[in-house]
């Protein structure tokens, strides 16, 4: 408990101290190699944000920015899951899927927007399949790997007792895949944040993103501030969410960070007989 205490106050006193660093160089207009009299103040951003906060335009575009980031991501995940899991089980899909898909990998979700400008009637949905492309890589790649890494006996097992493939499927790949599974989401999570706000700012009408680029060009920076804060705080929610949600589901492996030491287990002590005294030797009588 005491470790945990001093955890959390050293992580609160870097905070507070990056926040006060902040709060110094932009009051004082810090000009050495980096410029920092056009940064707007932590007070100046804080002000803003309180504004935004009263006004509805503001929850308007965290609603929106959370449907499309929750709707694309859902769809990644399923997609992810299975098509990894049907390159890494069978010979057919790696084949037919696998050329395509590295073919398609390499580039940039960001790359495909005026793909979804041509494909999609709407901009809502044009965002959503980006931010599906974005998270889809990472979790179907992890997926991938996490199922083939599978020792075979556990499938030997299931196939001695009878099981077919669907219980094959159910007990062993993906509860044994599922720690890879989960850092695939973990890693698509962020992605996708990064994804849906630039899509936003190029081709959006609502959302964090549109709001934050419309402050840049009306140069509103503590505006522009709000915005960032705003999607860290967001992007640190979900990939949370995300965390909690893959421990829960593997409550059966062994935690590392954060856990606490085990109890050393207290033998209770035997005791142990003394060891005989050493009979003492007769004397050798000597004959006069």
């Amino acid at each position: 408990m005491r470790g945990r205490r001093s955890s959390l106050a050293l992580r609160a006193l870097s905070l507070v101290a990056a926040l006060s660093l902040w709060q110094l160089l932009t009051s004082y207009d810090v000009n050495l190699w980096l410029r920092f009299e056009q940064f707007p103040t932590l007070t100046d951003v804080a002000r803003a944000f309180g504004d935004r906060l009263g006004g509805d335009a503001y929850w308007q575009d965290l609603t929106d920015s959370l449907t499309r980031i929750v709707t694309g991501f859902a769809l990644a995940a399923v997609l992810g899951i299975t098509v990894g899991t049907a390159i890494a089980r069978s010979r057919l899909a790696s084949d037919l899927l696998g050329p395509v898909l590295e073919v398609v990998r390499p580039v940039p979700a960001i790359a495909l927007v005026p793909v979804a400008i041509l494909l999609f009637p709407s901009n809502e949905q044009g965002i959503v399949f980006i931010t599906c492309t974005a998270a889809f890589f990472p979790v179907m790649v992890s997926t991938r790997h996490a199922v083939r890494a599978l020792t075979p006996v556990w499938e030997e097992a299931v196939l001695t007792m009878g099981g077919g493939r669907w219980r094959i499927l159910v007990s062993v790949v993906l509860p044994g895949a599922l720690p890879g599974i989960l850092g695939g989401l973990s890693v698509g999570i962020g992605v996708s944040w990064i994804c849906v706000i630039s899509a936003e700012m190029i081709s959006g009408e609502y959302g964090v993103g549109y709001r934050t680029w419309q402050d840049y060009t009306v140069v509103d920076y503590p505006g522009v501030f709000v915005g960032m804060v705003t999607i860290g705080l967001l992007g640190w929610i979900t990939s949370t969410a995300v965390e909690l949600l893959g421990r829960r589901l593997t409550r059966w492996l062994p935690r590392t960070e954060g856990s606490r030491p085990p109890v050393p287990v207290r033998h209770r002590k035997r005791a142990v007989p003394p060891a005989a005294a050493p009979v003492p030797l007769a004397k050798e009588r000597v004959h006069p």
